[in-house]
């Protein structure tokens, strides 16, 4: 096969430990060892690629480096019998755009265990539209369902203009329950479109945070910002509530005692997405492609390229986006 070049955001480290980035030419012979070799279409941005695009080393410890945690796309080449060329798949989680090429270069090579066949129900757009966020969403709904049903009460959403928060408001609209979301964006006009009843100020929010323990509300909590907000959200849950947490944008520190969870039982579930076992991240795709998926996906989201992905990771980084950010690498 013949070396093939093609365009990535790729991100350096300069000589005074400044990042910079910029849409250059890369070759797929640079690209790590892997059994599946991509064919990007698509991809999204996710808080995890704006943290590893600015030189977060937690996040991404050498540079140069491509991000996207997130890829939809065709095969191109296969050492395995299980993907063929033409095969629309899709890579999210794993190391994909952490320390491994990612979804911003429109080829990726990875092992053939990271890859999920693109769903029937779904195209390789509303994938991404979804991509990391929505199968996270996904995974916190499935661990909450399970314990509360929608005739328990609201479901609180925390963070619910972000990518992870608006799709699990979506999500659960669509399976019945009624939803409330907390948020510190002034339009409301967004989460109302979603579905949900009651979208309450941030502020007003953590006005009552220093008792340890609060009337009950919620019958449940997506959580996706931790800090003061998911230790009051937690306050608030109602008898054998459950709470899903996977977020930390707000803080990784939760300032909370026993009560919540010894008085009232509720549950506190963390949600790692990156090391979902792969029967589990099969079935919610499957989910995500069918009785799960949004009724609104294509309103949620804004289209860029390579070219405009800068600006978009800024705002990101600042707190200032609503829903998901496709990126076109078309």
């Amino acid at each position: 096969m013949e070396k093939i070049k093609y365009k990535a955001f790729i991100v350096e480290e300069t000589s005074d430990k400044n990042f910079s980035h910029a849409v250059k030419e890369a070759n797929v012979d640079d690209l790590p060892q892997g059994e599946v070799l991509i064919r990007v279409k698509y991809s999204s941005l996710n808080y995890k690629d704006a943290l590893s695009a600015s030189g977060n080393k937690g996040v991404t410890r050498k540079y140069p480096h491509t991000p996207g945690i997130d890829a939809a796309g065709i095969v191109e080449q296969s050492q395995v019998q299980a993907f063929k060329k033409g095969d629309a798949v899709i890579v999210t989680s794993y190391d994909l755009g952490m320390n491994t090429a990612g979804g911003f270069g429109q080829y990726i090579r990875v092992p053939a265990g990271w890859v999920v066949p693109l769903p029937k129900g779904l195209s390789l757009e509303q994938s991404m539209i979804l991509g990391t966020a929505g199968f996270t969403a996904a995974m916190s709904v499935e661990r909450l369902i399970y314990g509360v049903t929608p005739d328990q009460g609201p479901i609180l959403v925390t963070g619910a203009t972000g990518g992870v928060g608006s799709l699990a408001c979506a999500i659960l609209v669509k399976l019945g329950y009624t939803v409330d979301a907390v948020s510190g964006k002034p339009d409301t006009g967004f989460l109302e479109g979603l579905g949900v009843k009651n979208v309450i100020d941030r502020g007003k929010f953590l006005e009552k945070t220093g008792p340890p323990i609060l009337k009950p509300r919620w019958a449940g909590v997506i959580d996706t910002v931790g800090g003061d907000i998911l230790a009051t959200a937690i306050k608030s849950t109602d008898a054998w509530g459950v709470v899903t947490c996977c977020g930390n944008v707000a803080s990784p520190d939760l300032p909370i005692n026993v009560f919540p969870f010894i008085l009232r039982g509720v549950s506190l579930i963390g949600i790692d997405s990156q090391h979902c076992p792969m029967p589990l991240r099969q079935t919610l795709w499957e989910h995500l492609s069918t009785d799960w998926k949004p009724k609104m996906l294509e309103s949620m989201v804004t289209r860029v390229s390579l070219e405009n992905l800068g600006a978009r990771i800024e705002q990101i980084l600042k707190g200032q986006l609503r829903g998901r950010t496709l990126v076109d690498l078309g």
